[in-house]
């Protein structure tokens, strides 16, 4: 990996990501518009086109997430109860009640909650299936009481959704499971086909084609978020294990040859034993290929003076996970502004917090971190505020409200309450 000293980097190569964009907003609006026109035919055709799957149905039956479940292993199935577990406990304490203010004179207003009816979710396939994906934005759905929760995933070639991510639904109670992807995935969920309904909001990471469709659709449906590439930021001082630091490093680089992982140290023997481990254990992964593009893309280590600066780092560039590899994190955290999910001492890898820990894994990227959050129960609902007055209590601010509406030119807004005092 490269080593840069802090004070050498101009902001410009400190923040450098590696963006696919290409074509891509051409391709895909021409993709919503065929999926708006056709519906479910083009549905079927992109499946095959891009799948290599020619489907009999795009809804899973119940007998294909039966047997699913039947599929999964033991241990597997019990490594996913467990997480399904801590994911529910901590997004069960996120859920909110709404607030009612009532004032002396019998006036109240106030707040109601109320969860999004429908809501879509994209689940990534392709090179890796993700069923610690599907929990992750399912479970909060069904806290914050979503009454639907329609998934979508990419099929193999033989027409079929890997068995844990089919098992991690039915789990996490997902109501209905279509076998497409891609940005014609989403287009299905914004505007509804024959098969497939339309919701009202659509969550969940994916491609640049899928991040594009739903940057497009915003308006028409809800969205969580813009999802880029994987990346990681690990702050680590001379005494951390250089071959911890650079298993995370490559926790990260192996999703997706476009993601960044840094390493930002006070410690220029640490920055050197990293950079020799990233090597050897490179040559170890089955996903080499893609990692190794990952690493030597868009991937450095940043040599700074102290961890302060580190820190310093760490919220220009905004990170999606950061690490605090260090004897006392706590002393560290109330200085990160910026950051998803924050890893705290030398034994809580980001693995941690993508499968079992309980806080979500769908984090904001590509420097978005700075000003958004995490994935959360939030997310699957709505707020409605409401006011009551008595002609009484009306009366008493008439003349407020004519004064604020005849300085923005607006009369009829003045009559409104005048006209129930008269």
């Amino acid at each position: 990996m490269k080593i840069i000293r802090y004070d050498e980097l101009t902001e410009g190569a400190l923040l450098m990501r590696c963006m696919e964009t290409s074509g891509v907003s051409e391709t895909v609006s021409g993709i919503l518009t065929d999926v708006a026109q056709r519906g479910d035919e083009a549905l079927y055709a992109y499946c095959e086109r891009f799948d290599g799957a020619k489907l009999e149905s795009l809804r899973v039956s119940q007998q294909e997430i039966d047997e699913a479940m039947a599929a999964v292993s033991p241990r597997l199935l019990a490594a996913m109860q467990t997480a399904a577990r801590n994911i529910e406990r901590f997004h069960s304490a996120q859920k909110r009640e709404g607030f009612c203010l009532r004032n002396p004179d019998g006036t109240y207003m106030g707040q109601k909650v109320t969860p999004i009816e429908k809501v879509g979710l994209y689940i990534p396939g392709g090179t890796a299936s993700y069923p610690s994906t599907v929990f992750m934005n399912a479970i909060p759905a069904k806290i914050a009481g979503c009454s639907e929760i329609v998934m979508v995933s990419p099929p193999d070639r033989e027409g079929k959704i890997a068995a844990p991510i089919l098992a991690a639904a039915r789990m996490a109670g997902v109501t209905q499971v279509f076998k497409i992807g891609g940005a014609q995935a989403v287009a299905a969920l914004a505007y509804g086909t024959a098969s497939v309904p339309k919701v009202d909001k659509i969550v969940g990471p994916g491609n640049a084609y899928v991040a594009e469709a739903k940057r497009q659709v915003f308006g028409r449906v809800n969205i969580d978020m813009i999802a880029g590439p994987s990346e990681i930021l690990v702050i680590a001082d001379g005494a951390s294990n250089p071959a911890y630091v650079a298993a995370d490093l490559l926790s990260q680089a192996e999703h997706d040859a476009l993601a960044c992982a840094v390493l930002v140290t006070d410690s220029m023997e640490l920055a050197e034993a990293v950079s020799c481990e990233v090597e050897r254990q490179l040559r170890q992964l089955p996903r080499e290929a893609i990692a190794r593009k990952a690493i030597e893309n868009s991937s450095r280590i940043i040599v700074t003076d102290n961890l302060m600066a580190a820190v310093e780092a760490a919220n220009a560039l905004a990170p999606e996970h950061l690490e605090l590899c260090v004897d006392d994190p706590q002393a560290y955290l109330p200085f990160v502004r910026n950051a998803g999910s924050v890893f705290m001492g030398r034994y809580c890898p980001e693995s941690l917090g993508d499968y079992i820990a309980g806080p979500n894994h769908t984090l904001p990227t590509s420097g978005t971190a700075r000003f958004s959050s995490p994935l959360s129960v939030d997310d699957f609902i709505k707020k409605t505020q409401y006011t009551y007055y008595t002609k009484e209590a009306l009366a008493q601010v008439a003349e407020d409200i004519a004064v604020f509406a005849r300085a923005e030119g607006l009369e009829a807004h003045a009559r409104a309450a005048l006209i129930r005092i008269a």
